[in-house]
């Protein structure tokens, strides 16, 4: 990376208003990094109220009955709040404490980030205001009740496509008002410099721990690296443990909704074009005139028309690859973890099961695919069934 750029992408592309209080973010940001005392507490954080270290977990029935690779699972989802979100929102919450910054606001699609936003904010003391598209109110009202319950305020954003392109805007708009006193929050590997490399330094967490532990368990590294991607927080968090070993293929995975073809899916790498979205320069769904188009995906946490810049830049070096699975490949991957494991996956993290599964039987019997189980499911129970009645 150089001055906030990954090749061609990342950088700030932002209105003036907003440039200084992302120059004081990023000066604030590299200064706690190289401070022993802030990642000191950060890791206190992550042990004793979070939960870590996440275990990895080996799916034994399910790969006897694929044959070929076996599954392992890095279970983000037994963290506290049940989601990987929780390790980013800890270390931007302390830096806003850092900053001397007093209300926090928040985007949510899936819903998880808010509840992990609410959650740090009701543990330091700090109101909260989390932005979410008016349809992902809906089809994800479980973790509404949640942030509520937490005392956040939630403003359902009724823009645009009402989804998770539309909330992290409206977050925008707050941040630029009232930068004097709020932190904004952002919980993916997006937006403007520093928020890309600031998120994949709070989540590489994932990765590191999954490296050591596999080195444990297997005595030797996996084979490959699976994590679904929308922005693309646990995925880049899981590779950062892995970039230096070029034994392992590092891969991406999308949700290519009703199908990459038919233009509604949420596929940014693979069916999207170079654009700006959200302060940075990255690979998003857009027509021709540069208007972005809306996304679909059965999942919330995916729908979203831009990535992170990194994962971008991952891409074009060749260092990652990037699938895409469609609905109907999530929705029967989450059957068959609850079925065959008794682990109930998160929709997005579906999506990078649903890839590992069709990988499993092309490979060797002593082939290891670790796929990163960002989240718990329990929040799209309600969202599948509907899914399913509506394909008869």
């Amino acid at each position: 990376m150089n001055n906030g750029h990954y090749g061609q992408y990342g950088g700030q592309y932002v209105a003036e208003t907003l440039m200084g209080p992302l120059k004081e973010l990023e000066a604030a940001y590299f200064e706690a990094k190289d401070d022993p005392a802030f990642q000191r507490e950060f890791a206190e954080l992550l042990h004793d109220y979070v939960g870590r270290e996440s275990p990895i977990t080996v799916c034994r029935r399910l790969s006897e009955k694929l044959g070929g690779a076996t599954i392992v699972l890095k279970r983000e989802d037994l963290n506290h709040t049940g989601a990987h979100k929780v390790n980013n929102t800890i270390g931007q919450a302390l830096l806003a404490k850092r900053m001397g910054k007093r209300r926090l606001i928040a985007e949510t699609g899936a819903g998880m980030h808010g509840v992990a936003t609410a959650t740090v904010a009701a543990l330091f003391g700090m109101p909260c205001e989390v932005y979410m598209g008016a349809i992902d109110v809906d089809r994800q009202a479980p973790n509404v009740g949640r942030m509520r319950m937490l005392g956040a305020t939630v403003h359902a954003v009724t823009e645009g496509s009402a989804t998770l392109k539309d909330a992290m805007n409206e977050a925008l708009r707050d941040w630029v008002t009232n930068c004097d006193d709020t932190f904004y929050v952002i919980g993916t590997a997006a937006g403007p410099h520093p928020y890309p490399e600031m998120v994949k330094d709070f989540q590489s967490v994932i990765g590191r721990e999954a490296r050591r532990q596999c080195l444990e368990k297997f005595g030797r590294l996996p084979d490959q690296a699976i994590a679904c991607v929308g922005g693309g927080s646990n995925a880049i968090g899981l590779f950062a443990g892995f970039f230096d070993d070029a034994s392992v293929k590092l891969v991406g995975v999308e949700a290519a909704g009703k199908g990459i073809s038919t233009g509604e899916h949420a596929a940014s790498i693979n069916g999207g074009r170079l654009g700006v979205l959200h302060g940075a320069k990255t690979m998003l769904l857009q027509r021709p005139d540069g208007n972005v188009i809306d996304t679909y995906s059965v999942s919330a946490g995916l729908d979203y028309p831009g990535v992170g810049p990194e994962h971008c830049y991952l891409h074009d070096t060749g260092r990652a690859e990037y699938a895409a699975v469609t609905d109907d490949e999530a929705v029967a991957a989450f059957d068959e973890l609850c079925r065959c494991e008794g682990i109930i996956p998160a929709l997005e993290s579906s999506h990078a099961l649903a890839e590992a599964i069709k990988r499993a039987p092309t490979m060797p019997k002593d082939s290891i695919l670790l796929v990163c189980l960002s989240g718990r499911g329990d929040k799209d129970l309600e969202n599948i069934e509907n899914y399913k009645k509506s394909k008869g």
